[in-house]
């Protein structure tokens, strides 16, 4: 199934570098669409990934699936060094929160 390029993530934001407006999708990390507006700039990424997966379809190729449809379990696994581990530890007992509730709550800022 083809999915809906509205269901994509999708951002526009300054480029200093080109002096115009990028517009980005998340999914197509190597797609940007450049235009002196925001709005233009939106409309291009938009069509781009249109197309871009009208072609992906066309010779068979993986069409990656939109962030916002994904389920997530809410679960992730992060390894930092044993003194950072400590650290966070020691922060969490202090506040008188589990160690997962810090993490989250850092992780949230």
């Amino acid at each position: 199934m083809v999915p809906e390029i509205d269901k994509y993530t999708y951002r526009v934001m300054w480029s200093e570098e080109d002096q115009e407006f990028v517009g980005l999708c998340s999914e197509f990390p190597s797609l940007s669409w450049l235009k002196p507006s925001p709005e233009a700039a939106l409309k291009g990424i938009r069509a781009l990934v249109k197309s871009t997966i009208k072609n992906m379809v066309e010779n068979s190729e993986f069409v990656p699936e939109p962030i916002s449809s994904k389920k997530y379990s809410g679960k992730f696994m992060v390894r930092v060094p044993p003194e950072v581990h400590r650290h966070l530890a020691i922060e969490a007992a202090e506040s008188g929160v589990s160690l997962n509730r810090l993490a989250s709550a850092k992780l949230a800022q």
